[in-house]
């Protein structure tokens, strides 16, 4: 009899032991997912029940909830200093609940990201830049990192939108001249306004904004013949900023720091100096880079080559020199006028005084008749670029059109598209 009563005590006391375990494996079930375990464990399963059974589909199905005070008067949770969590009573078998490790959080591509988080993307991508060993298309010499560069180059065109304003008057706006020496901004607005890689129609998907203006046409626009006052000009464009400021929240968003212009005028960096957001904070793509002016702001701003484009439908027209070294007659040379400081000098001790040096004021026609002047710099060695009153010369990219090895004499110049 003794021994019968033994043992239903024993069935019981399991019954009730089991039933125990069952209930704290429930508790802390629902604590796991209604509420973190520990001010200082935030588990990824400790998800709002909405936002939980959002996920999974079967919101209809969700449990009442439990208030914590419920859940500490039946299951003390103790507080230990590492992230298990030990339930059950001194009787029972110890559970060792641990919290779910976080899953790591899926990246969203690229295309779907904000503009801010594309542009970070964009710069892990290329710090992490995969090796180029051998691509046939890029000459690795020529760049201070080849692979660096190629991922830079791919990400710019998968990723980089541009906004244009639509604001702005012709011909000063929206008008791009295609001819001259100053055709390296027009043909920049041209091409990026037909673009559909770059323009984004919606600013808020944009990484940059373009202020489409031409240097040139203002110029022309607003200028007073032998006044000498640049004044007009700028203020034009300083009106033209605060326009947009006023219209639009992108500007003061940035201070301008996001938004851009082309201008390869020589009074291009002129334009901006009575507007000081628009001086200091835009990127300004310049072909007067001068440092000393106090404009140009190396690492910042960009070097715009300045490209003489003589016949817009073939703009290409002059680009190789075709011929072999041995084939290049003359060692150097230069034609062009003298104003400046450097000019006169090249022409006191080389001017008509070797006939390996051929430096001219203009080139004379009696000379032209027989060799024009893109015939002189693909039969030379070297062409000579010295600056006038301006530091740039559109000469330098006669030169590489030319193959000849430009010679460029200019103090304070950030070369053309010079990484600095």
């Amino acid at each position: 009899m003794a021994t019968l009563l033994l043992r239903r005590r024993l069935r019981l006391r399991r019954r009730r032991g089991c039933r125990r375990l069952i209930l704290a494996l429930a508790i802390v079930a629902a604590f796991t997912f209604f509420v973190p375990l520990d001010p200082s464990v935030k588990p990824a399963a400790s998800l709002s029940a909405s936002s939980f059974f959002r996920h999974s589909g079967r919101a209809s199905l969700r449990p009442p909830p439990l208030s914590n005070s419920s859940l500490h008067s039946s299951s003390p949770l103790p507080n230990s200093s590492t992230s298990d969590v030990v339930v059950g009573s001194s009787d029972d078998k110890k559970v060792v609940v641990r919290p779910l490790t976080k899953k790591k959080k899926e990246e969203r591509p690229y295309w779907l990201l904000p503009p801010d988080e594309a542009l970070m993307y964009a710069k892990r991508e290329i710090e992490n830049a995969p090796l180029v060993i051998d691509d046939p298309d890029l000459y690795a010499p020529i760049y201070r990192n080849v692979s660096v560069f190629k991922r830079s180059y791919e990400l710019m065109e998968k990723i980089l939108k541009v906004y244009i304003y639509s604001d702005g008057k012709r011909p000063i706006f929206h008008t791009p001249e295609l001819q001259g020496i100053y055709a390296s901004e027009g043909w920049f607005m041209k091409l990026m306004e037909e673009s559909k890689v770059f323009v984004a129609k919606d600013p808020r998907k944009a990484h940059l904004f373009y202020l489409p203006y031409s240097s040139r046409q203002l110029k022309e626009a607003l200028y007073v013949p032998g006044s000498h006052n640049l004044r007009p000009l700028a203020i034009y464009l300083k009106d033209y900023v605060n326009n947009l400021a006023s219209k639009y929240p992108f500007w003061n968003r940035t201070k301008g720091a996001d938004h851009f212009l082309v201008a390869c005028h020589d009074w291009g960096p002129y334009t901006t100096k009575f507007h000081d957001e628009l001086c200091k904070n835009t990127i300004k793509a310049l072909c007067n880079a001068d440092t000393s002016e106090g404009i140009f702001v190396r690492g910042q701003d960009v070097s715009l080559p300045e490209t003489t484009i003589k016949f817009p439908k073939k703009p290409l027209r002059y680009v190789g020199g075709k011929k072999h070294l041995s084939e290049r007659i003359f060692l150097a040379f230069y034609a062009g006028n003298m104003h400046g400081r450097v000019r006169p000098i090249l022409q006191k001790y080389w001017g008509d005084r070797d006939d390996d040096m051929k430096i001219y004021r203009r080139l004379p026609n009696r000379i032209s008749r027989n060799m024009s002047y893109v015939e002189h710099m693909k039969s030379s060695k070297f062409c000579i670029c010295p600056m006038g009153y301006e530091v740039n010369s559109p000469r330098i990219v006669e030169a590489i059109y030319a193959e000849c090895v430009p010679v460029i004499i200019a103090d304070n110049f950030v070369l053309p598209l010079m990484k600095c």
